[in-house]
Formats: C-alpha cells, sequence, structure tokens
C-alpha cells in the first residue's frame, strides 16, 4: 500500500474524534495484514473508488462502541441500539469523508461508498489480494482499529453516469 494514502486516514481520525469527544487520540504501533479480516463485535465498512480504491473497515468492541456513543451523542448507551449504531457508523463515514477530501487535495480523487455496520464478532471478510496496514487508535471511549486496505485505482479520475431520461420517455 502506497503510504501517501495512510497519512489523510490517521490525521483525518485524531481530527474528528477529537473534536467529537474532546479527548486527544493516541495512534499505537503500525502493523500489516494479509489474509482474512476478522471481525470485531462492532465493523464499520466503507468503500473507495477513483484515484484511490479499496476498502476501510473501522472495528471496536461492543464496549468501546457504547461509549464512543456515549460520549458523541451526550446519551448514556449500555447497548448498540439503533442510534448508537448511526452515530459509530456515521463517525466511520465523516472520517472517511475527512481523508477523502486530503487525498483530492493530494491528487488523489476518490469518492466514497456509504457506510455499511457489521454486528458481531469473528466473521471474516476476504479483501482479495489487497494486504490491509493496521492503523491502532487509543481514544477516550476505548481502542478502534483502523484496516486500510487501499491501492492506487484509475488516474484518469472518476465519471458519472449518464442519469438523462431518454427522449423516447420524455412524452410520459
Amino acid at each position: 500500500m502506497n503510504v501517501k494514502f495512510l497519512n489523510p486516514f490517521v490525521e483525518a481520525a485524531a481530527e474528528v474524534l477529537k473534536t467529537e469527544t474532546g479527548q486527544e487520540v493516541n495512534r499505537g504501533d503500525l502493523r500489516l495484514e494479509n489474509g482474512n479480516y476478522q471481525t470485531d463485535d462492532l465493523t464499520v465498512i466503507l468503500s473507495l473508488v477513483g484515484a484511490v480504491e479499496g476498502t476501510v473497515f473501522y472495528s471496536m468492541s461492543e464496549q468501546t462502541g457504547c461509549q464512543l456513543a456515549s460520549i458523541i451523542l451526550g446519551e448514556q448507551f449500555e447497548k448498540l441500539e439503533y442510534l448508537a449504531q448511526s452515530g459509530i457508523a456515521e463517525v466511520g463515514n465523516v472520517i472517511t469523508g475527512r481523508a477523502s477530501m486530503k487525498l483530492a487535495d493530494a491528487g488523489f480523487e476518490t469518492t466514497i461508498s456509504p457506510p455499511a455496520l457489521l454486528l458481531g464478532k469473528g466473521a471474516a471478510i476476504s479483501t482479495l489480494d489487497f494486504p490491509r496496514l493496521v492503523v491502532p487508535l487509543l481514544t477516550a471511549a476505548g481502542p478502534i482499529l483502523i484496516h486500510l486496505a487501499l491501492r492506487q485505482g484509475n488516474a484518469r479520475g472518476l465519471k458519472t453516469a449518464d442519469m438523462s431520461v431518454p427522449k423516447a420517455f420524455t412524452g410520459i
């Protein structure tokens, strides 16, 4: 994986989590993983396409997720209710969106998918031939692991589909 793709995610995560929690965020030791990713209690999944392509996972324990949602939303969560789940997914979305803006500033335009939240520990997700760089973040709510399975994609930029209505249908 290109190291130029790492810093935007680390910076974005630190900025977003510090802003949302009011606490400092520290980075643990990086590691490279191959093979299947084994989910934790909560895994936010987003995909990137464009000049950078691949998948990002934000994983954490249920306890960390409840604590993070409680801090961010200002409401105590003992279990992962819908509102807490939505808050956690949105944190992943905001971090990835901010990282994609930083990537664009560096000349790597990307589009991100909406977040998906996988609940339950132990599911195996294959990133196929993408090795994952794992970035541990130590937060006030507990540890959050960012798994980056990214590579340089289509350098020609993004194209959007033509969504205009064909002339044959304009008379309806």
